[in-house]
Protein backbone atom coordinates (compact mmCIF):
# COMPACT_ATOMS: atom_id res chain seq x y z
CA UNK A 1 0.00 0.00 0.00
CA UNK A 2 2.20 2.82 1.29
CA UNK A 3 5.63 3.44 -0.07
CA UNK A 4 4.73 2.86 -3.73
CA UNK A 5 8.06 3.62 -5.47
CA UNK A 6 6.19 5.22 -8.38
CA UNK A 7 6.13 8.55 -6.57
CA UNK A 8 9.94 8.50 -6.38
CA UNK A 9 10.07 8.47 -10.18
CA UNK A 10 7.27 10.96 -10.78
CA UNK A 11 9.70 13.85 -10.50
CA UNK A 12 10.84 13.10 -14.05
CA UNK A 13 7.42 12.42 -15.57
CA UNK A 14 5.70 14.83 -17.89
CA UNK A 15 2.15 15.91 -17.00
CA UNK A 16 -0.55 13.41 -17.83
CA UNK A 17 -3.01 14.01 -20.63
CA UNK A 18 -6.60 13.55 -19.57
CA UNK A 19 -9.49 12.71 -21.81
CA UNK A 20 -12.90 14.23 -21.31
CA UNK A 21 -14.44 12.83 -18.15
CA UNK A 22 -17.46 10.63 -18.49
CA UNK A 23 -19.75 10.39 -15.50
CA UNK A 24 -20.53 6.77 -14.64
CA UNK A 25 -23.26 6.07 -12.10
CA UNK A 26 -21.84 4.26 -9.03
CA UNK A 27 -22.65 0.58 -8.85
CA UNK A 28 -24.36 -0.88 -5.83
CA UNK A 29 -22.02 -3.06 -3.80
CA UNK A 30 -22.45 -6.79 -4.23
CA UNK A 31 -24.09 -8.78 -1.46
CA UNK A 32 -20.69 -10.29 -0.61
CA UNK A 33 -19.20 -6.81 -0.25
CA UNK A 34 -22.12 -5.49 1.79
CA UNK A 35 -21.85 -8.42 4.20
CA UNK A 36 -18.08 -8.00 4.53
CA UNK A 37 -18.52 -4.28 5.23
CA UNK A 38 -21.17 -5.05 7.83
CA UNK A 39 -18.85 -7.55 9.53
CA UNK A 40 -16.20 -4.83 9.82
CA UNK A 41 -18.68 -2.32 11.21
CA UNK A 42 -19.95 -4.76 13.83
CA UNK A 43 -16.40 -5.78 14.81
CA UNK A 44 -15.37 -2.15 15.22
CA UNK A 45 -18.39 -1.33 17.40
CA UNK A 46 -18.77 -4.48 19.45
CA UNK A 47 -15.63 -6.58 19.14
CA UNK A 48 -15.19 -9.93 17.44
CA UNK A 49 -18.10 -11.52 19.31
CA UNK A 50 -20.47 -9.08 17.61
CA UNK A 51 -19.65 -10.60 14.22
CA UNK A 52 -22.32 -13.27 13.76
CA UNK A 53 -24.39 -14.38 10.80
CA UNK A 54 -27.60 -13.37 12.56
CA UNK A 55 -26.15 -10.04 13.65
CA UNK A 56 -25.23 -9.17 10.09
CA UNK A 57 -28.69 -10.17 8.82
CA UNK A 58 -30.23 -7.81 11.36
CA UNK A 59 -27.71 -5.03 10.69
CA UNK A 60 -28.40 -5.10 6.95
CA UNK A 61 -32.12 -5.80 7.24
CA UNK A 62 -31.78 -9.10 5.38
CA UNK A 63 -34.01 -12.15 5.72
CA UNK A 64 -32.78 -14.56 8.36
CA UNK A 65 -30.20 -16.93 6.95
CA UNK A 66 -29.03 -14.63 4.17
CA UNK A 67 -25.49 -14.23 5.50
CA UNK A 68 -25.20 -17.98 6.06
CA UNK A 69 -26.17 -18.54 2.43
CA UNK A 70 -23.14 -16.53 1.26
CA UNK A 71 -20.71 -17.49 4.03
CA UNK A 72 -21.42 -20.89 5.52
CA UNK A 73 -18.92 -20.73 8.37
CA UNK A 74 -17.56 -18.07 10.69
CA UNK A 75 -14.10 -18.68 9.26
CA UNK A 76 -15.38 -17.87 5.77
CA UNK A 77 -17.06 -14.72 7.09
CA UNK A 78 -13.96 -13.48 8.93
CA UNK A 79 -11.75 -14.29 5.94
CA UNK A 80 -14.03 -12.24 3.68
CA UNK A 81 -13.88 -9.31 6.12
CA UNK A 82 -10.08 -9.44 6.18
CA UNK A 83 -9.94 -9.57 2.39
CA UNK A 84 -12.21 -6.54 2.30
CA UNK A 85 -9.84 -4.67 4.63
CA UNK A 86 -6.98 -5.40 2.25
CA UNK A 87 -8.98 -4.19 -0.77
CA UNK A 88 -9.95 -0.99 1.04
CA UNK A 89 -6.35 -0.27 2.00
CA UNK A 90 -5.03 -0.78 -1.51
CA UNK A 91 -7.73 1.40 -3.02
CA UNK A 92 -7.25 4.09 -0.37
CA UNK A 93 -3.52 4.35 -0.87
CA UNK A 94 -3.89 4.33 -4.66
CA UNK A 95 -6.39 7.19 -4.43
CA UNK A 96 -4.10 9.10 -2.06
CA UNK A 97 -1.16 8.64 -4.41
CA UNK A 98 -3.15 9.69 -7.48
CA UNK A 99 -4.38 12.77 -5.61
CA UNK A 100 -0.80 13.97 -5.19
CA UNK A 101 -0.36 16.56 -7.93
CA UNK A 102 2.28 19.17 -8.65
CA UNK A 103 5.36 18.66 -6.53
CA UNK A 104 5.49 14.98 -5.47
CA UNK A 105 5.20 14.32 -1.78
CA UNK A 106 8.14 12.95 0.14
CA UNK A 107 7.90 9.31 1.30
CA UNK A 108 7.41 10.46 4.91
CA UNK A 109 4.64 12.86 3.94
CA UNK A 110 2.74 10.30 1.89
CA UNK A 111 3.00 7.70 4.65
CA UNK A 112 1.91 10.26 7.29
CA UNK A 113 -1.15 11.18 5.23
CA UNK A 114 -2.03 7.51 4.80
CA UNK A 115 -1.80 6.91 8.55
CA UNK A 116 -3.88 10.03 9.17
CA UNK A 117 -6.63 8.54 7.01
CA UNK A 118 -6.41 5.25 8.89
CA UNK A 119 -6.89 7.12 12.16
CA UNK A 120 -9.78 9.30 10.93
CA UNK A 121 -11.96 8.35 7.96
CA UNK A 122 -10.88 4.70 8.17
CA UNK A 123 -10.94 4.38 11.95
CA UNK A 124 -13.65 1.72 11.68
CA UNK A 125 -11.29 -0.44 9.62
CA UNK A 126 -8.51 -0.07 12.18
CA UNK A 127 -10.75 -0.94 15.12
CA UNK A 128 -12.18 -3.90 13.22
CA UNK A 129 -8.70 -5.17 12.45
CA UNK A 130 -7.73 -5.21 16.12
CA UNK A 131 -11.05 -6.80 17.06
CA UNK A 132 -10.65 -9.62 14.53
CA UNK A 133 -7.13 -10.44 15.67
CA UNK A 134 -8.45 -12.93 18.24
CA UNK A 135 -10.24 -14.91 15.51
CA UNK A 136 -7.38 -14.62 13.04
CA UNK A 137 -4.71 -15.96 15.39
CA UNK A 138 -6.52 -19.31 15.45
CA UNK A 139 -6.02 -19.66 11.68
CA UNK A 140 -2.45 -19.14 10.37
CA UNK A 141 -3.69 -18.10 6.92
CA UNK A 142 -6.10 -15.54 8.38
CA UNK A 143 -3.47 -14.27 10.79
CA UNK A 144 -1.03 -13.64 7.96
CA UNK A 145 -3.68 -11.90 5.84
CA UNK A 146 -4.76 -9.67 8.74
CA UNK A 147 -1.14 -8.78 9.56
CA UNK A 148 -0.57 -7.52 6.03
CA UNK A 149 -3.93 -5.94 5.27
CA UNK A 150 -2.89 -2.33 5.96
CA UNK A 151 0.89 -2.21 5.52
CA UNK A 152 2.77 -4.12 2.85
CA UNK A 153 6.19 -5.58 3.64
CA UNK A 154 6.88 -5.86 -0.09
CA UNK A 155 6.06 -2.20 -0.73
CA UNK A 156 8.05 -1.10 2.33
CA UNK A 157 11.06 -3.11 1.16
CA UNK A 158 10.81 -1.64 -2.34
CA UNK A 159 10.66 1.86 -0.85
CA UNK A 160 13.73 1.57 1.36
CA UNK A 161 15.63 -0.14 -1.46
CA UNK A 162 14.87 2.87 -3.69
CA UNK A 163 16.08 5.13 -0.89
CA UNK A 164 19.37 3.26 -0.66
CA UNK A 165 18.97 1.11 2.46
CA UNK A 166 21.98 -1.22 2.83
CA UNK A 167 19.71 -4.07 3.99
CA UNK A 168 16.28 -3.51 2.37
CA UNK A 169 14.75 -6.72 3.73
CA UNK A 170 15.41 -5.85 7.37
CA UNK A 171 14.73 -2.14 6.88
CA UNK A 172 11.37 -2.85 5.21
CA UNK A 173 10.24 -4.98 8.15
CA UNK A 174 11.51 -2.38 10.62
CA UNK A 175 9.56 0.37 8.83
CA UNK A 176 6.34 -1.61 9.05
CA UNK A 177 7.02 -2.27 12.74
CA UNK A 178 7.32 1.48 13.31
CA UNK A 179 4.07 2.21 11.49
CA UNK A 180 2.20 -0.52 13.33
CA UNK A 181 3.42 1.03 16.58
CA UNK A 182 2.27 4.51 15.58
CA UNK A 183 -1.13 3.17 14.58
CA UNK A 184 -1.63 1.26 17.83
CA UNK A 185 -0.31 4.10 19.99
CA UNK A 186 -2.80 6.55 18.52
CA UNK A 187 -5.66 4.06 18.67
CA UNK A 188 -5.23 2.31 22.02
CA UNK A 189 -1.93 3.56 23.47
CA UNK A 190 -0.91 6.61 25.48
CA UNK A 191 -1.26 9.09 22.63
CA UNK A 192 -4.85 7.99 22.13
CA UNK A 193 -5.58 9.52 25.55
CA UNK A 194 -3.02 12.29 25.94
CA UNK A 195 -2.52 13.90 22.54
CA UNK A 196 -4.78 16.36 20.76
CA UNK A 197 -7.06 15.18 17.98
CA UNK A 198 -6.26 15.05 14.26
CA UNK A 199 -4.82 18.22 12.81
CA UNK A 200 -1.77 19.73 11.18
CA UNK A 201 0.43 19.27 14.25
CA UNK A 202 -0.74 15.67 14.52
CA UNK A 203 0.28 14.84 10.96
CA UNK A 204 3.51 16.81 11.31
CA UNK A 205 4.47 14.66 14.29
CA UNK A 206 3.88 11.44 12.36
CA UNK A 207 5.75 12.80 9.34
CA UNK A 208 8.71 13.76 11.52
CA UNK A 209 8.89 10.33 13.18
CA UNK A 210 8.66 8.50 9.87
CA UNK A 211 11.22 10.80 8.24
CA UNK A 212 13.75 10.30 11.01
CA UNK A 213 13.20 6.55 10.92
CA UNK A 214 13.64 6.41 7.14
CA UNK A 215 16.88 8.40 7.42
CA UNK A 216 18.18 5.99 10.05
CA UNK A 217 17.12 2.86 8.15
CA UNK A 218 18.57 4.05 4.87
CA UNK A 219 21.85 5.48 6.18
CA UNK A 220 24.75 3.96 4.32
CA UNK A 221 27.04 1.88 6.49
Amino acid sequence: MFGDPRFLRRRNLTPRLYHRRVTIPPRRPSRHTAISDAALELAARGGNHAVTHTGIDVHLGLPKGSTSYYFRTRHALVSAAIARLTDRSRADFAALFDDTTGTPSSPADLIARYIERLLTVRRTDVLARYALATDARLEPESAEALAGCMFSITAATDLVRELGAPDPGTAGHDLVTLLEGILFDRTHGLRAHTSSGPGTAWVDGIRSSVGLWLDALCAQQ
